[in-house]
């Protein structure tokens, strides 16, 4: 995947308005989505779904599930 930041401030602590990554296809030509961290969530908005308006999970939800992935393979 290319994964491009969307908007990047000087401020290195992620805060309410968080910081957004554009995600394209390997070669760059197709638009996937974009994924919002903030300090509270992680939000995807597929392809043209605005932000606000994607699906969200909860950081302790998103550590939760990848646990249980490492606990799987583990």
């Amino acid at each position: 995947m290319k994964v491009k930041i969307k908007k990047f401030n000087v401020d290195m602590e992620v805060k309410n308005n968080g910081i957004e990554f554009e995600v394209r296809n390997p070669s760059g030509e197709t638009h996937l989505g974009d994924l919002v961290l903030t300090s509270t969530r992680l939000e995807w908005c597929n392809r043209r779904t605005r932000k606000g308006n994607g699906v969200s999970i909860e950081w302790q939800e998103f550590i939760d599930y990848m646990m249980s992935k490492d606990q799987k393979s583990g």
